[in-house]
């Protein structure tokens, strides 16, 4: 046990050395970044890896550390081969010129190398603290801080950025949010972008769980801690295959951004002014599936480059859409479709009349249809005298009205300035902000399973019945007292926010500018009205927590720090109070 500490101390003190080698590497750009040493450094710290983990391997009792050691030295050794390959290839060449193009190769492994280490860090988390609650929050709070310093580093940037504007983006990317108070298209490197767009995928799926995915990976099994943790943050009833359905979440999200980065690809192939067609179809494909609203462009989607490309939209669209609606429900209907064409071909395949879609699922679609219906029809009517008039086309206003009904579902994206649409346009979009997307998915809001469980309710009352009805189910009350509980927390924070903006704010700030504001900060949606830049030091920590708090759910932090194990085996006297 004395040895497997020391190597446990080790492995810390390695992980701590690739920590600051990938701060340096990355986080300061010399002229001289390829010299010699500075790759030569970059092979010494991967042998010595191999090595140790290769010890490891061989000093290990346990299956999972013997796994975790085995996948560190297929990396390693994979980056090791491929470099050799790289310079057997170029042996004609200076050594100087191998060594620049070997040095990509040893940094990527490098880093996901440090990933793998803070997965199994975060694992390593739920031991020591049990509360699923609290480490749910704390992996975001701590995803935000990081990802804040990292944001700071001089080549993350072309100019320096001040703390409160790299947590206020760092934030804004890990709750998926897409506010800005600067600009990502020129305040922002590559490098810098990166980092954002590893913020937003860490933030839109959560580090939950990519995390019980490669414990899943190098185990293939889970906890009993590691089961509860996980359970909440992906919707999943009971502990039995929670960390398949992680992994099922991890491959489907990473299926769909690759085959929408494609789409997007293709669709943008005749656009001069995308420098980096690669990088933007991949930024914006997890950006919209994630439902974050992160452009590398200084006006969004509305960039004339890209304003008028309809098809780019509708790719956006459904990316967007398939984050909202989540991998439970796309699974769920998944499901149904294989069976129903099972039972076609196969006519001996005798279906039990077990309902296959669940009420979850139907609740969910058909609230989303009906939003993104009304909104799409609201907006045609409200915006065709308006913003809809630089579209000439049929089909480019009918295009520009349906993204303006989808984007507001916490994703954030632009296609339009909305300082120019008219009043009614943008009360229809504070309340599509507010109701946001579905439960388990990418996006924000109170969800769409919250509000129609509210307005079934409001029609249960009237009717005089003592519970909510439907496809042939009933719900149960401990579910109408929670999606009640979300809606008086959600207008409570909102209010709040409002209030506290209003104080800090210049006194002609116009309140319609503040509310839009408010609402897109908590539902996680991103639009603004040109306000975000021009906030005050406070009122940015404002947005920050309403960000924040909106991601995580208040309920949520609420129920890890005040619920008790409680059985009450006795009742009080029951007794109405008059509400009208």
């Amino acid at each position: 046990m004395k040895g497997e500490s020391l190597l446990n101390y080790l492995y810390r003190f390695f992980d701590i050395i690739v920590l600051f080698f990938i701060v340096f590497d990355f986080g300061y750009d010399f002229d001289k970044n390829f010299t010699t040493p500075h790759v030569v450094g970059l092979l010494i710290l991967l042998g010595f890896l191999l090595f140790f983990n290769i010890f490891k391997f061989l000093r290990y009792k346990y299956k999972r550390f013997k796994n975790i050691a085995f996948v560190n030295i297929i990396i390693i050794s994979v980056l090791l081969v491929l470099s050799l390959i790289v310079s057997l290839t170029n042996i004609g060449e200076p050594y100087e010129n191998i060594l620049q193009k070997i040095k990509p190769i040893l940094e990527g492994g490098l880093i996901l190398y440090f990933l793998l280490r803070l997965f199994v860090l975060v694992r390593h988390i739920y031991d020591v603290y049990f509360n699923p609650a609290i480490v749910f929050v704390g992996s975001f709070l701590i995803l935000a801080l990081a990802g804040a310093f990292l944001l700071m580093l001089p080549s993350a940037t072309t100019n320096s950025i001040s703390f409160t504007n790299a947590l206020f983006t760092a934030t804004s990317s890990v709750c998926v949010t897409g506010l800005t108070v600067v600009d990502t298209s020129t305040d922002f490197t590559v490098m810098g972008q990166s980092i954002i767009l590893v913020l937003i995928q860490l933030g839109g799926i959560g580090i939950l769980t990519f995390t019980s995915f490669f414990a899943f990976f190098f185990r293939g099994s889970s906890s009993f801690k590691e089961g509860l943790n996980t359970k909440d943050f992906l919707a999943h009833e009971g502990l039995k295959d929670v960390f398949r359905v992680a992994l099922n979440v991890v491959v489907f999200t990473l299926g769909i951004e690759i085959i929408g980065a494609l789409f997007i690809y293709f669709s943008i192939t005749e656009n001069s002014a995308i420098s980096n067609k690669f990088f933007f179809s991949l930024f914006h494909s997890i950006s919209a599936f994630c439902n974050a609203g992160f452009s590398i462009f200084s006006s969004g989607l509305f960039d004339q480059s890209i304003r008028f490309n309809y098809i780019f939209q509708w790719i956006i669209m459904v990316l967007i859409i398939f984050g909202g609606l989540g991998h439970h429900i796309i699974s769920n209907f998944y499901k149904f479709i294989k069976t129903y064409i099972l039972e076609l071909f196969k006519k001996k395949i005798i279906h039990k009349r077990i309902p296959i879609i669940t009420l979850n699922s139907k609740i969910v679609i058909y609230t989303t249809i009906i939003l993104l219906f009304v909104g799409w029809i609201f907006l045609f009517i409200s915006e065709y005298s308006n913003t809809l008039l630089e579209h000439t086309t049929v089909f480019g206003k009918i295009t520009n009205a349906a993204f303006n009904s989808v984007t507001p579902r916490t994703a954030g994206f632009n296609v339009v300035d909305y300082t120019q649409m008219t009043v009614p346009s943008l009360l229809f979009i504070i309340f599509l902000m507010w109701i946001g997307a579905s439960p388990a998915s990418t996006g924000g809001g109170i969800k769409t399973s919250t509000f129609a469980l509210a307005t079934l309710n409001i029609f249960a009352i009237a009717r005089g019945k003592s519970r909510i009805e439907i496809f042939g189910r009933r719900f149960s009350a401990e579910s109408t007292s929670r999606a009640f509980a979300i809606l008086c927390i959600s207008l409570i924070v909102i209010g709040i926010a409002i209030m506290a903006l209003l104080i800090l704010e210049p006194k002609d700030t116009p309140l319609l500018t503040v509310v839009f504001e408010c609402f897109s900060a908590y539902s996680t949606v991103g639009l603004s009205l040109n306000f975000t830049p021009t906030l005050t030091e406070a009122s940015k920590y404002v947005i920050i927590a309403v960000m924040f708090i909106g991601r995580i759910g208040m309920l949520n932090l609420m129920i890890g720090l005040l619920r008790q194990i409680n059985h009450q085996f006795y009742e009080y006297p029951k007794e109405n109070i008059l509400i009208n």
